[in-house]
């Protein structure tokens, strides 16, 4: 837990994971969660890590991953949107008794519609993510197996400044399923920047429960470029010790 209350304190200048320009799009990074906005009719949206990052450490043996986490998105309705995600390039590197390695190659490939849902009213929204992604990328960076994924975010806006969203998502690969939830509250701290703070757990089928918690921040470079930074710190020793990255959203229309 110290790891997280040092992060938090480090990055507690942290912003929304929804772009806080009044006339920005909802983008979906950084963060666990999705936004539960969609792109308008026509728009896109091209969001890309620069890169992401994952380090674990486990008993003297050390493994470090950077992907280049890239996500398409095209508004085929105000409410519908299409999303492209893969990571065409990916570096790890390892460290154990037996020296060092690294090893490089692409990510697999997925296809997912996004759906706005409707809402009576005003301060609440969500959406709905369902897609599959194919095992398409080399051995060290691919699921190995088809999988299937069904998520949603409900969100709530507080105030003009504070707002809070619940993520739940199921994968389903080769005949086990992974569930997995976060909470966040983000914060408006300006027009231009803001700041998010989040949890997340993750169970798979016979393996134990994993849990993360951290905070990202963003900031509206213009209104069509997001810069964005989020750092998530393992809170038990199956976790990853730390994961997070840094990107970049722009939109089109």
């Amino acid at each position: 837990m110290s790891r997280v209350v040092a992060a938090s304190l480090i990055l507690s200048a942290a912003a929304t994971a929804m772009p806080a320009h009044a006339d920005a799009p909802s983008f979906d990074r950084p963060g666990i969660a999705f936004s539960t906005g969609t792109l308008p009719k026509g728009a896109f949206a091209w969001e890309q890590g620069l890169p992401d990052f994952e380090r674990d450490d486990d008993g003297g043996a050390r493994s470090t991953t950077s992907s280049a986490n890239t996500n398409l998105r095209l508004g085929l309705s105000d409410s519908v949107e299409l999303q492209l995600a893969t990571s065409p390039f990916n570096y790890l590197r390892e460290r154990d008794g037996d020296g060092r390695r690294s090893s490089r190659g692409a990510g697999d490939t997925g296809l997912a519609l996004k759906i706005a849902l409707p809402s009576s009213r005003d301060k609440f929204s969500w959406a709905v993510l369902g897609g599959v992604t194919a095992a398409s990328g080399d051995r060290e960076f691919s699921n190995g197996a088809t999988q299937y994924s069904l998520g949603t975010t409900l969100g709530y806006d507080f105030n003009d400044t504070l707002s809070g969203a619940l993520y739940f998502n199921l994968d389903r690969s080769d005949g086990l399923d992974t569930w997995s939830w976060s909470p966040s509250l983000s914060y408006a701290i300006s027009d231009r920047v803001g700041a998010y703070i989040e949890a997340g757990w993750t169970h798979a089928d016979h393996q134990a429960t994993t849990s993360v918690a951290g905070v990202g921040v963003t900031f509206m470079a213009t209104p069509r470029i997001q810069l964005d930074a989020s750092l998530d710190a393992g809170l038990d020793r199956d976790s990853p010790d730390l994961q997070g990255g840094v990107g970049v959203a722009l939109y089109f229309d």
